[in-house]
């Protein structure tokens, strides 16, 4: 017998996807509970190989892909945006910070630049991230 809903007892269950791709909700569904509400939030990461343009890839056949591609410093704010709710960080530079380091372990640039000198220039406030 499943246990009775409380609505003050509301539980949340974070699971990590590997993409933007979303199968698991329609298997997870079922077994967490019928009053279950699924939303999937991409990462960082995902999001930021989504905002490349990259053409999908088989997971099983090709793996260690470097992503030397390129995107906009506009792009990389938007993408601080919608992942400022799951962010650690009490400022909004320290969120942007944070996906430009992101940025980097995904192997992509950003406005042309390496994303850790674009993180040094928000250090030295030579650039200003103001939260729009």
């Amino acid at each position: 017998i499943p246990p009775k809903f409380n609505p003050k007892e509301i539980k949340v269950v974070f699971l990590r996807c590997t993409s933007v791709e979303v199968g698991a909700t329609s298997a997870l569904a079922p077994k967490i509970s019928c009053w279950a509400q699924i939303e999937v939030v991409p990462s960082a990461s995902a999001l930021i190989i989504k905002a490349l343009k990259e053409p999908p890839r088989d997971r099983k056949k090709q793996k260690n892909i470097k992503h030397s591609g390129n995107i906009t410093f506009d792009e990389l704010v938007n993408i601080a945006q919608q992942t400022r709710h799951g962010s650690l960080a009490r400022e909004y530079s320290r969120t942007i910070k944070e996906i430009l380091g992101t940025a980097q372990s995904v192997g992509c640039n950003v406005g042309g630049c390496n994303p850790h000198d674009i993180i040094d220039e928000i250090n030295s406030y030579a650039v200003e991230c103001s939260e729009s």
